[in-house]
């Protein structure tokens, strides 16, 4: 709800004239409208242009929505039963036609005034070689004429809302009375200062407008106020949160490069690291220097190395005397980065151990053990790592990867393995928007690795239909002969999982018969087998041993086969941008060239086209985000696991970007003069900002 700075605004809005209870209940079930302050902050998505009038003469069927002003006569019902209708003529000076309404019959029955004169608003239709129109707006014309504005708002509703009769038409009279009753109460909250600035109308005034706007002009005003507001209100927000966890978490000073860092560095490391990489490095030794606790974020595409600057990132840590972890969403990838890390870690000073729901009870009690005493400088592992057994004696540095697959509760426990909280790198190889980060991690400072390692050759993407498989068969069975291997990858969608079982085995028993043994072999790997089985296939395909892993979605994460060079992708119109993109970037590991194959069939929706086309155009997983959030939106990037989506009123982080940078921009001002928004100006924003804590805007906030 939007802050409306009066209790008048908190009534229930079953007390509202012509809601009652049972309204009431519909209103909050399905838009979530409790009090009128959450009716009158649920905006039109759209406005109708009515300053045109049409004659009767003039309607042609083939016609979008028109008005016409005239007389109603009177109704008549027929039928009976679900085949019951009402009619009734509509007559102007140049014709007649019918209105025809199939539902709610006893209620239109009642309010039309036969004789009167009012304004209809519809579609044409022809039936019977009559023209009519079914299910119009009514409204007598001398209520139409009372109203100043010719944009007609139209808001959201659904069928449930539409049988109590609350369609567009429903709610907009509910909000008229609203504002005409309550306009009054319409608290202003920014300073003179803003409002002079960027040349904003007044509050009140831009409410009203965005619901009952007189004309563009006005309506653009209203919304470019209530934008900004909106956005504003979350910076300051965000901004506040950060200073906040600044001043009150003293970061562990981590000012040491000791032996573990420097042989790693100088000795194991047999690669230079790119520019992004060390750029990120110094970003991050910056933060452990700086006496505040770190809240980092770190992007990176699939392959550019995140995992090198974590690790020395945690031998950093281990060097000044600290405890590091790292939490993985899923047992494959925790154990990919341990075998990765041990490796590594090999020859140095550091004990590194793995902890998830697989481990032995034994092994799970020394690794305890070895946690509590300090013995263990860095353990790796799942959603076993915040389990209440598990005790650090001095955790310094905690990294999460993949960090949008846990909850908001899950990051705050091993948050909460330390007093003071550790540092906190949270890793995603999703690349979050811009728009999209300020917001959703606007209180995390961010990193990004934009460049990949030397040698790497970008992912050639190719579009085929099923038409032309055996033409993929055959290349790549070049591809086999010239030593490579080859994953074939099918959706995986719960609500529809036997479908995706059957798809998935149709799709490995034609694989082995166009790729027979003793020539070829085959793993496959899906949801139903057992941990051991899934991690048995795995490592034959890691080890070459096996030259095509057919698969469900279980590989995105978590297999690293620098000889993998081809990535078929079966129903690729299934898939999100996103999860496109991450399984492309499990090709593309060694210096070899390596080939994206997206199969799909000749039906596509105008969005499945976009994916597909964007898919063979880029390799930028910022630029693959961008499109992604046109053709979704933010509430679906931010996945199902993340304290709430971006549940903006009136703003959109697609199209109005350059008002949320001037929002940031003006928020930092703000808080810099009046940190803690004391000064009388900032009153108005102090109680807007408190009456909105708690709701769904602080994704990231960790504890």
């Amino acid at each position: 709800m939007i802050f409306l700075g009066h209790k008048h605004w908190d009534t229930s809005i079953s007390y509202l004239k012509g809601v009652g209870p049972q309204r009431a209940e519909v209103l909050q079930k399905e838009l979530g409208i409790f009090t009128i302050g959450d009716l009158i902050s649920h905006y039109p998505f759209r406005y109708v242009d009515k300053s045109k009038f049409y004659k009767v003469n003039e309607i042609l069927p083939n016609m979008p929505m028109i008005q016409l002003v005239g007389k109603i006569g009177f109704p008549q019902t027929t039928g009976q039963g679900r085949g019951k209708r009402l009619t009734c003529n509509f007559i102007d000076d140049t014709g007649t036609i019918e209105l025809v309404w199939f539902k709610g019959v006893k209620y239109i029955e009642k309010v039309i005034k036969p004789g009167n004169q009012y304004v209809i608003f519809g579609k044409p239709t022809i039936y019977n070689t009559k023209v009519n129109i079914v299910h119009p707006e009514l409204e007598l014309l001398s209520e139409h004429e009372q109203k100043k504005g010719k944009l007609s708002p139209v808001y959201a509703s659904t069928e449930k809302l539409k049988n109590f009769r609350l369609d567009s038409k429903g709610i907009q009279k509910l909000t008229y009375q609203c504002l005409k009753e309550g306009h009054q109460f319409i608290l202003e909250i920014l300073p003179t200062e803003i409002r002079e600035r960027y040349r904003f109308i007044n509050r009140r005034n831009a409410i009203i407008a965005a619901h009952f706007p007189s004309d563009e002009k006005v309506l653009s005003k209203a919304l470019a106020r209530l934008k900004f507001e909106e956005l504003l209100l979350i910076q300051l927000s965000i901004l506040q949160l950060k200073k906040e966890r600044e001043n009150k978490f003293k970061g562990f000073i981590m000012d040491q490069v000791g032996e573990s860092f420097n042989r790693f560095f100088h000795e194991i490391l047999t690669f230079d690291l790119t520019g992004a990489q060390k750029r990120v490095v110094k970003e991050i030794r910056k933060d452990l220097v700086s006496g505040i606790q770190m809240n980092r974020l770190l992007q990176g595409d699939v392959g550019s190395g995140k995992t090198v600057v974590a690790l020395m990132t945690m031998l950093l840590a281990i060097d000044n005397g600290f405890q590091s972890c790292i939490m993985a969403p899923t047992e494959i990838l925790a154990i990919q980065h341990y075998n990765g890390i041990e490796e590594l870690t090999r020859d140095l000073p550091v004990k590194v151990e793995l902890l998830t729901g697989s481990t032995k009870t034994a092994k799970r009690k020394e690794i305890h053990a070895g946690i509590e005493d300090g013995t263990i400088h860095l353990l790796i592992g799942t959603h076993a790592l915040i389990e209440d057994k598990v005790k650090f004696k001095n955790l310094g540095m905690a990294i999460i990867d993949e960090q949008h697959r846990f909850g908001v509760e899950q990051r705050s426990k091993l948050w909460r393995k330390n007093n003071p909280p550790p540092h906190i790198l949270v890793m995603t190889a999703t690349p979050i928007p811009r728009t999209l980060a300020m917001t959703l991690y606007g209180d995390l400072e961010v990193s990004v690795i934009d460049e990949l390692p030397a040698g790497r050759k970008p992912i050639e993407t190719k579009h085929m239909f099923d038409s032309q498989r055996l033409r993929v068969f055959g290349f790549m069975k070049e591809q086999i002969k010239l030593g490579r291997q080859v994953y074939v990858v099918y959706p995986l969608i719960e609500e529809s999982e036997k479908m995706d079982y059957k798809d998935l085995m149709d799709g490995y028993e034609s694989i082995t018969r166009a790729f027979p043994m003793p020539e070829y072999n085959i793993s496959i790997v899906h949801g139903k087998m057992k941990p051991a089985d899934k991690e048995f296939e795995m490592n034959r395909f890691a080890k070459g041993e096996t030259q095509i892993m057919v698969a469900t979605t279980v590989i995105e994460v978590g297999v690293n086969v620098p000889n993998a060079s081809v990535m078929v992708i079966e129903s690729a119109e299934r898939f999100g941008l996103s999860q496109l993109h991450q399984l492309r970037g499990r090709v593309g590991r060694g210096a070899e060239q390596s080939y994206c194959i997206l199969m799909s069939g000749y039906k596509l929706s105008d969005d499945g086209k976009t994916r597909m086309e964007t898919m063979v155009r880029t390799n930028d997983g910022f630029d693959i985000a961008e499109t992604d959030l046109k053709l979704r939106g933010p509430g679906d990037i931010t996945g199902t696991q993340q304290s709430g989506a971006v549940e903006l009123k009136i703003a959109d982080l697609v199209h109005d970007q350059r008002i949320l940078t001037e929002a940031r921009d003006c928020a930092k001002q703000i808080l810099s003069a009046d940190p803690t928004l004391k000064n009388d100006e900032h009153y108005g924003l102090s109680l807007a900002i408190r009456a909105t804590q708690g709701k769904k805007w602080l994704w990231s906030r960790i504890s």
